[in-house]
C-alpha cells in the first residue's frame, strides 16, 4: 500500500498526548494503520491574510509539483524501457526509497531556510520545480527525436523484403553497372512461386538476358532475385512480373547513399548510447529533488492549515498514517470519533464514499474535522 494520510490535530495538554491517543485508537487494538510522527520545524507564521492566500497558492503548487514528480518518474520508465523493479530502484529521494524518506521526514534547512517567510519558501520550491519541468521538456525532446530517428532507420532495415532497406543485403557484384543498354533489377518472389519464376522470368519481356537470375537473400516469406535485361524493356517486364505476383523493387545501386545510411545508423546508435547514461543520472537527481520539494509542500500545507484551523500559539501534532488497505473505512470512522469535537459542521461528512447525494460532489474536496492530505507514492502508470 503506497498511500499515506498526513493529518494533524491540536496538542492536548502536550503534543505527545495527542500522539498517544492516536496510537491507542489506531494501532494498539485494531491494527488500522502504521503511524509515524511527521516533524515540521517552527516556521514563521506571518499574518492571517497571508496564511489564507497561501493556503490556495500551496494547493495549486502541490498539484503542479506532483505532476512534475510523476512526469519525471514516467519518463524514467520510458527511458529504461525495462521492468518495474529497474525503474523503482532508480526512484529514490535523498538516496533512500520513498517510503523511508516520507516516514522519516526531516525538513531540509539548507534548501528551505526556516528563517525565510512561508511565502518565500513556497516561491523557492516553485522556481526550483519549474526549472526541473522546463529542463525535462528540453532533454526529453532531444532524446525522443534521436530515439525516433533511430527506430525509423531500424524499421527500414527490418520488415518484409517489399519495404525494407536493401543496403545490407546487396553487393556491388550483384549488378551490371555503368552499361548504356543493360540494367539489373531486383524482384521479390514469394517462396511458393520460385519454380514459376525460374520457368518464366526470361519470357516476361523481350530483352531479358538468359540465365541472369540469382537468389540474393531470403526471409520467411519471399526471396530477392536479381535479373538483368535491356533498359528499354523495363516497363514491360515490371508490368508482366506483377501479373505473376513477382514485385520489382524500386532500387538503384548507389554506393555513396548506402554508405551514408549505414553511417547515419551507427552515428544515431552511438549518440543514443552516449546520451543514455547522463540522462538517467539527470532523471535520478531531479526526481529526488522534485519529490523532496513535494513532501516539503505537504509539510507547509499542514502547517498553514493547522494554524488557520486550530489558531495560535502554534500547537499541533502532525502525524503520518499508512492505512491498512482492508480497514480504510474503519480508520476514517475511528479518526472521526477521535476528532469530531474539533468541528461540528463536519459531522455530516464522515466519509464521502459512504454518502452519495446527487448533485453534491464532495469527493472533489475531501473535508474532515482534522487537517488531512493524501500522499500517493504510486507514481508510475505502467501500460
Amino acid at each position: 500500500m503506497t498511500e499515506f494520510w498526513l493529518i494533524s490535530a491540536p496538542g492536548e495538554k502536550t503534543c505527545q498526548q495527542t500522539w498517544d491517543k492516536l496510537m491507542v485508537a489506531t494501532t494498539r487494538t485494531n491494527n488500522l494503520s502504521t503511524n509515524n510522527k511527521f516533524n515540521i520545524p517552527d516556521l514563521k507564521v506571518g499574518t492571517l491574510d497571508v496564511l489564507v492566500g497561501l493556503s490556495d497558492e500551496l494547493a495549486k503548487l502541490d498539484s503542479f509539483v506532483e505532476s512534475v514528480v510523476k512526469k519525471v518518474a514516467q519518463y524514467m520508465a520510458d527511458v529504461l524501457e525495462d521492468s518495474r523493479d529497474k525503474v523503482q530502484e532508480n526512484l529514490l529521494a535523498n538516496g533512500v526509497d520513498l517510503i523511508t524518506y516520507i516516514t522519516r521526514f526531516q525538513w531540509d534547512m539548507a534548501k528551505y531556510p526556516i528563517k525565510q517567510s512561508l511565502k518565500n519558501i513556497s516561491e523557492i520550491i516553485s522556481k526550483q520545480v519549474t526549472q526541473i519541468d522546463n529542463d525535462l521538456k528540453a532533454r526529453a525532446s532531444a532524446y525522443n527525436n534521436l530515439k525516433g530517428n533511430l527506430q525509423n532507420l531500424e524499421r527500414k532495415n527490418a520488415g518484409s523484403l517489399l519495404t525494407r532497406s536493401l543496403a545490407d543485403i546487396v553487393k556491388k557484384e550483384d549488378f551490371v553497372l555503368d552499361s548504356e543498354y543493360l540494367i539489373t533489377l531486383l524482384v521479390v518472389v514469394p517462396k511458393t512461386n520460385y519454380a514459376d519464376w525460374q520457368k518464366t522470368y526470361e519470357t516476361l519481356a523481350e530483352m531479358v538476358v538468359p540465365r541472369s537470375t540469382n537468389l540474393l537473400f531470403e526471409d520467411q516469406d519471399s526471396g530477392l532475385f536479381s535479373v538483368t535485361l535491356f533498359r528499354k524493356a523495363i516497363d514491360d517486364f515490371r508490368h508482366k512480373a506483377r501479373e505473376q505476383k513477382f514485385i520489382v523493387r524500386d532500387f538503384q545501386y548507389n554506393e555513396e547513399e548506402m554508405k551514408a545510411d549505414k553511417e547515419e545508423m551507427t552515428r544515431l546508435s552511438t549518440d543514443k548510447k552516449k546520451q543514455f547514461g547522463p540522462l538517467v543520472r539527470w532523471l535520478k537527481v531531479n526526481f529526488s529533488e522534485a519529490f523532496i520539494a513535494w513532501i516539503h509542500i505537504k509539510a507547509l500545507r499542514v502547517f498553514v492549515e493547522s494554524v488557520l484551523r486550530y489558531g495560535l500559539p502554534v500547537n499541533f501534532q502532525a502525524m503520518l498514517l499508512q492505512p491498512n488497505k482492508k480497514n480504510m473505512k474503519k480508520l476514517r470512522e475511528v479518526l472521526y470519533d477521535l476528532y469530531k469535537h474539533l468541528d461540528s459542521s463536519a459531522a455530516a461528512i464522515i466519509d464521502q464514499s459512504a454518502v452519495d447525494i446527487p448533485g453534491l460532489n464532495l469527493s472533489q474536496q475531501e473535508y474532515y474535522p482534522y487537517v488531512y492530505y493524501k500522499i500517493d507514492c504510486n507514481l508510475l502508470d505502467f501500460k
